[in-house]
């Protein structure tokens, strides 16, 4: 059964770590970042970074796919740095929806870019952009998402999913990971334009994002790029595929191993290993059909018996989506950055 994401409300208490205590040792040179809010913040809305195969929310079988764009936000602190590290954050919405511009993305983009960071809010496609398959048979189903999703994703899923839904959030998951690894690589291409430190990428999200973000992180760089040949999928030319990325620190809030656990399954790879990026995680303990606590558990657990450094915040009592938690007085974006300039060895000032 695929398991859904979506958004309630959750707040805090236990602090554990696991795994190598020393951070990482990064090169030179490293980033300068800010403890306190210190520079106006510059926004490039609508960024266009890649164009993916879509359909109208009431196209149904044989109505052709039609590329459209897909868009970031860069938030850039203005000062005149030319070494900054770079934050890229992925919304939830349980891929059935969702914006770069919520509320609480933006005032976390604030916060990381006034501080020094280079912050990257990212759109993807959901099923908002996947038509209908109501009525369908399964041939017409892979004539309709060729291209979009590679022919043995929409087979697991057709067998997996118990309703239309879950079967378009199944498709949504692969298409909004081939958007996110795609807006990753169009920042790498970008760097020297807003003065980027590639050694020092963080990736994260909330919910459906988190999802996402491991599965960036934790996947090999060709996974969710290469199912698709460029034949069925002409879009992936805008994708700046011969790119590559090395992701420092993974930002995890409220989410899950679903996806991994999904490519797991169709292609029978364990996508773990000792090169994974390092992970926070904040994530309720209240009972949650979603994005379950005990998941958080589990991948706390891979990556102890891989030996890589984790962090999870855990908050007591409470469900999905605690943006406004605090622990010890701190909340998500203080804890969330004192991991990052900790493991990744900024400089503060």
């Amino acid at each position: 059964m695929i398991k859904l994401a979506y958004l309630t409300v959750f707040a805090v208490l236990l602090f554990s770590a696991c795994k190598k205590d020393e951070p990482i040792t990064p090169n030179n040179p490293i980033p300068v970042v800010k403890i306190d809010s210190s520079y106006t913040v510059l926004i490039d809305e609508d960024v266009t970074y890649a164009e993916g195969l879509s359909h109208n929310l009431t196209s149904t079988y044989p109505t052709p796919s039609f590329a459209i764009p897909l868009k970031l936000d860069i938030y850039t602190p203005d000062n005149t740095s030319n070494n900054r590290p770079v934050f890229m954050f992925i919304h939830g919405g349980g891929f059935t929806g969702g914006t770069k511009t919520k509320t609480e993305i933006i005032a976390m983009a604030n916060y990381y870019a006034s501080r020094g960071w280079v912050f990257v809010s990212v759109d993807y496609r959901t099923t908002e952009e996947l038509g209908t398959v109501e009525g369908m048979s399964q041939e017409e189903v892979l004539t309709f998402y060729r291209g979009i999703a590679p022919q043995e994703w929409i087979e697991h899923a057709l067998l997996g999913a118990e309703t239309p839904k879950q079967f378009q959030q199944s498709i949504a998951m692969y298409t909004a990971q081939r958007d996110a690894k795609a807006a990753l690589r169009w920042i790498i291409a970008h760097s020297s334009t807003y003065n980027i430190n590639t050694d020092f990428i963080t990736v994260g999200g909330a919910s459906a994002g988190a999802i996402t973000t491991i599965a960036l992180g934790i996947s090999n760089q060709e996974n969710f790029r290469d199912e698709i040949s460029i034949t069925d999928d002409p879009t992936l030319s805008t994708t700046n595929l011969n790119e590559t990325y090395h992701v420092k620190s993974m930002v995890y809030f409220w989410g899950s191993n679903l996806k991994l656990d999904v490519f797991e399954a169709v292609y029978n790879l364990d996508p773990y290993d000792i090169n994974d990026p390092e992970l926070f995680m904040a994530h309720g303990n209240e009972y949650d059909s979603v994005t379950p606590y005990e998941e958080a558990i589990e991948l706390q657990s891979i990556y102890s018996s891989l030996d890589l450094y984790s962090e999870l915040i855990t908050l007591d009592g409470f469900g999905h989506g605690a943006w406004h938690a605090e622990v010890d007085g701190k909340g998500l974006f203080e804890m969330s950055f004192d991991f990052i300039v900790g493991r990744q060895g900024l400089e503060l000032e």
